[in-house]
């Protein structure tokens, strides 16, 4: 009997261990971003400091942080879609601050308010440090004459505006841009999906369980003579 059923036997434990080990993995996964998150959840909660020009993505993404500058009326304009202000273009404003010009996401200017002018006065923001990452193999390169881009990439907008290679994104502004939705950093759209993926896989080791167990009552059962 044993000889009969080993190889369907063999074929669902083994199924079943992978599927599981799967499972299991994103559930380490799991635990892993939610330690992420509650790190990026503590910095954005934490009392905002100065801007300084020795802040780093490693030590310092996600910082809050306040700054006093002027604009220069220099600004990139990105395409984008579905946030809570809706579709527009974020502004990647240049300002010249204490510390040299840097550049600052003020928020989200509508559509059909692209060719509006620019708040000229100084201004004191509150925000947060970012080293955005919207680039993917499929992103178009910018439209330079119609000062369009369609990713934040703080490498190449540094290098266009002149700028310190760092992106503050505003939460506050005063005076505020009346153009201009301010888009703060949050953790709600930073994606994880280990919980999903884990039940997943452990429904499909149950699935696999159960055919398997079907499989070797089909072989156990007893054959018409």
């Amino acid at each position: 009997m044993l000889r009969k059923i080993l190889f369907p036997l063999i074929l669902g434990l083994a199924g079943c261990g992978t599927l599981i080990s799967l499972g299991l993995w994103q559930v380490e996964r799991l635990a892993w971003k939610e330690g992420i998150l509650a790190d990026i959840d503590a910095r954005l909660a934490a009392a905002p400091r100065a801007l300084s020009p020795d802040m780093t993505e490693a030590a310092d993404e996600y910082t809050r942080v306040t700054l006093s500058g002027t604009p220069t009326g220099e600004e990139l304009h990105v395409l984008v879609s579905g946030t809570s202000a809706g579709t527009g273009y974020r502004v990647i404003a240049k300002m010249i601050a204490d510390l040299g010009p840097v550049m600052v996401d003020l928020g989200l200017l509508p559509l059909d308010q692209k060719d509006a002018p620019p708040l000229a006065s100084p201004q004191d923001i509150t925000g947060t440090l970012l080293w955005p990452d919207d680039l993917n193999d499929n992103t178009p390169a910018p439209d330079l004459d119609a000062n369009i881009w369609f990713a934040r990439d703080v490498g190449s907008m540094s290098e266009a505006l002149g700028t310190l290679p760092l992106m503050v994104i505003a939460t506050q502004t005063s005076p505020a841009d009346p153009r201009l939705t301010p888009l703060p950093v949050t953790t709600a759209g930073i994606k994880n999906d280990h919980r999903e993926y884990a039940i997943t896989w452990f429904l499909l080791a149950i699935v696999w369980a159960v055919m398997s167990l079907y499989l070797i009552r089909r072989t156990l059962r007893p054959t018409k003579a």
